[in-house]
């Protein structure tokens, strides 16, 4: 289904061909390093660079037999290289090179994603100014409370995109961390030289400390930031989708000339693309779940993380780009109804002011437990009556001893509710 979907830069990152190209990659910057040691003569270091390559078909098959895939990858190298090819991987282990590769995939990744998430802030930035005064009711709960705009709506999403952004940069830091420190990490068999050489060309820090491997706390705190950032999503599309019943219609994502809803109603007009989006994260969170499991491993190293990695992290990339982009998409053609947006902020014929009448009434003097008593009164007629809940009020006596005709028209205005729109806009950096 991704396949349609997906941009072909991330689908590239985590493609056989990329990844042992980062391989080969790490073996030729560990044979510079070690022919500045003295251990690879310059002559055999040219003929590696020279010859060093690898063919995905043959590597396959070399694995079909060996069922080790760095045995394999080196093997085939080696017949490209010949005899220089003894100075290949020299002192190394497996997961230093796996291990240093996939914290550079991951860092590519994470910043395909960065650009997906500064693509949906723009979006979202141009529907929080365009709609910075568009009222709508506030629901608390489901249920009316007072009046929001939908510009407003957008300047929140938009905030929580940038603390996204934010948490994006601390994984892709944490992540971007290589190890060249030999079998259990103590460099018996490799010097650390080695390790800073090929960090510093890979444009990676060397893990301060390690085993076999780079620690998988690492790779869960990738994972769980993922995890967030679709819950968010999941969060914004689950509030187009509620936003988009027949019954509120305040909104609803794009729907295509020749697009169908439904096979058996022609009327639908389904948010399925939120519903698309709602449904992925649950996968994302899945796999950060994985993730956390993958922390706790054998002593120095044992390999139940790496079967789960060769799933968890391509697809979660994978899913969560395509999301940012389905999502994105959805928000840049969404349809606004600011006429619907009125008509339900109206529906309940005034009661979105019960707290006004009922700070006015305390800054007049009555006790708090009094006023509310008082209003509570008469929005709950106003609930079962249908009636309008500002009649209501000018009627009761209690209430016109303490409020004026006047005052009691002038609080049942929805330019109150905007009064301070200006303020948390410029505070929020959308002005």
């Amino acid at each position: 289904m991704l396949d349609r979907y997906t941009l072909p830069e991330m689908k590239r990152i985590w493609e056989p061909e990329n990844k042992y190209r980062k391989w080969l990659e790490i073996e030729i910057y560990a044979c510079e390093a070690w022919a500045e040691l003295g251990r690879i003569p310059p002559k055999a270091l040219a003929e590696i660079k020279e010859k060093a390559s690898f063919d995905v078909k043959r590597i396959d098959e070399i694995e079909a037999v060996t069922r080790h895939d760095v045995l394999a990858f080196l093997t085939a190298v080696a017949e490209k290289v010949g005899d220089a090819s003894k100075y290949i991987h020299l002192g190394l282990t497996s997961s230093d090179i796996l291990d240093t590769a996939l914290a550079v995939q991951l860092r590519e990744a994470a910043e395909l994603l960065r650009v997906r998430l500064e693509r949906l802030k723009e979006v979202l930035a141009a529907l929080a100014k365009k709609y910075k005064y568009t009222l709508m009711i506030g629901r608390t709960h489901g249920v009316h409370a007072e009046p929001t705009t939908f510009g407003l709506k957008m300047a929140l999403w938009v905030k929580e995109v940038e603390r996204h952004i934010e948490r994006l940069e601390e994984a892709k830091e944490m992540i971007s961390v290589g190890k060249i420190s030999g079998a259990v990490g103590t460099f018996a068999n490799v010097n650390p030289r080695v390790e800073e050489y090929v960090c510093a060309k890979l444009g990676l820090k060397p893990a301060a400390v390690s085993t076999q491997i780079i620690q998988r706390d690492r790779h869960a705190h990738f994972l769980t930031t993922c995890a967030i950032i679709a819950s968010s999503l999941e969060k914004m599309a689950t509030e187009i989708r509620n936003l988009q019943r027949t019954d509120i219609l305040e909104v609803e994502e794009p729907f295509a000339k020749g697009q169908k809803g439904s096979s058996a109603m022609p009327h639908k007009r389904n948010p399925i693309m939120c519903e698309r989006v709602a449904g992925l994260a649950r996968v994302i969170r899945g796999h950060a779940l994985a993730g956390l499991e993958n922390i706790a491993l054998w002593h120095e190293r044992d390999l139940t993380h790496s079967s789960v990695e060769r799933i968890i992290l391509p697809d979660t990339t994978i899913l969560l780009d395509y999301m940012l982009a389905k999502f994105t998409e959805i928000m840049a053609g969404l349809n606004v109804y600011p006429e619907n947006m009125r008509r339900n902020l109206e529906k309940t014929l005034g009661l979105v002011f019960s707290q006004r009448v009922l700070l006015a009434l305390v800054e007049k003097g009555m006790l708090r437990e009094t006023a509310y008593a008082l209003v509570q009164k008469n929005a709950m007629r106003a609930w079962q009556e249908k009636v309008s809940f500002k009649d209501l009020v000018l009627q009761d006596e209690e209430i016109r001893s303490k409020l004026s005709a006047r005052e009691i028209e002038d609080l049942f205005s929805y330019d109150y509710h905007l009064r301070h729109i200006d303020y948390i806009f410029l505070r929020a950096g959308l002005e």
